[in-house]
C-alpha cells in the first residue's frame, strides 16, 4: 500500500503535536491571546505574526477572527514557506514577507502598514538581549497608540527562585517524556518530515547558511522584557498568563 501524500496541512499539524511537547499547555497561551485580540482590538484587525514559523498563530487569528487580516514575517526560508503555502488558503488576507530580527532597521518594509497587533510565540528567545531591546524599540516606533505587543515565551527563572526553577525544569522533562512516548515527533524528527517535501527540502541549505553564525543567546527573563518594552516606549506592560516559567507577556503602545 502507497504511504499517504504529506500534505502541508499535515505538516502544519505536526508541527503543532511537536511543539506542544516542548510547551506545556501551549494551547492556552493562544486562546489568551485571541481573546486580547477580541476585546481590545478592531472587529477586523490587522495583525502582525512576528517571526511566525511555519504561520500557528496567522493560522488561528485568521480562521477565527472573521475580518481579520494577518502580515506573517520570519527569516526562516523554509518555515516561511511552508507558513506561504497553508496561509494561502486565506487569499490576499494573508502575507508573508521575509525579515530578519537581528538586523537593525527591519522594521522599514512595515512602515506604511498600520498593525492593530503584534504576537508573537517561543522566537525572541533567539535573539540576544540587545537585540531584543532593538526589536521592542522598532516595534515602538511602528505601531499606532493602543496598539498592543503579545509575547508568548519561556521565559527562565533566575538565581534568585531557584526551586520554582527546578520545578518547571522537572515538569517540562515530564510533558516532553509524556509526548515522545505517546509517538509525538520530536524536532529533528519534525525536519525530517519537513524535507519530504521538495518545495521545503530545496530552501534547506539556504537556511543553514542564514543561521550558521547564530548561536544560542543568554536568556532574557521576565523582569528584563518587561524593563526593556517600558524604555522602548511602551506605554503599559504586564502579564496577561502564566504557567510555571511559560509566560504571555502584554505591551500597548
Amino acid at each position: 500500500m502507497t504511504a499517504p501524500v504529506l500534505t502541508p496541512r499535515d505538516l502544519l499539524a505536526r508541527w503543532e503535536e511537536q511543539q506542544s511537547a516542548y510547551v506545556a499547555h501551549r494551547e492556552n497561551r493562544f486562546e489568551v491571546m485571541l481573546d486580547v485580540l477580541r476585546l481590545h482590538c478592531p472587529a477586523e484587525p490587522t495583525v502582525l505574526d512576528l517571526a511566525c514559523g511555519p504561520g500557528s498563530i496567522a493560522d488561528r487569528v485568521l480562521a477565527r477572527v472573521p475580518g481579520s487580516r494577518v502580515v506573517a514575517a520570519d527569516h526562516d526560508p523554509v518555515l516561511a514557506r511552508l507558513a506561504e503555502t497553508v496561509l494561502s488558503e486565506y487569499g490576499d488576507r494573508a502575507t508573508v514577507v521575509d525579515a530578519d530580527l537581528a538586523e537593525p532597521g527591519w522594521s522599514r518594509r512595515f512602515a506604511d502598514r498600520r498593525f492593530d497587533a503584534v504576537l508573537t510565540s517561543t522566537a525572541l528567545h533567539w535573539l540576544s538581549p540587545s537585540q531584543l531591546l532593538g526589536v521592542y524599540t522598532e516595534l515602538a516606533a511602528i505601531l499606532p497608540p493602543g496598539a498592543v505587543l503579545l509575547n508568548a515565551d519561556h521565559l527562565r527563572f533566575g538565581p534568585g527562585h531557584p526551586t520554582l526553577a527546578e520545578l518547571s525544569a522537572r515538569h517540562d522533562e515530564q510533558v516532553r517524556q509524556a509526548a515522545f512516548t505517546a509517538g509525538t515527533p520530536t524536532w529533528d524528527a519534525w525536519w525530517t518530515l519537513a524535507g519530504q517535501l521538495p518545495d521545503l527540502a530545496e530552501r534547506v541549505p539556504e537556511r543553514e547558511r542564514r543561521f550558521a553564525d547564530r548561536p544560542p543567546q543568554p536568556l532574557a527573563p521576565l523582569p528584563f522584557h518587561l524593563a526593556a518594552l517600558r524604555t522602548a516606549g511602551f506605554t503599559e506592560v504586564g502579564t496577561v498568563w502564566q504557567y510555571l516559567d511559560d509566560y504571555v507577556v502584554f505591551a500597548r503602545r
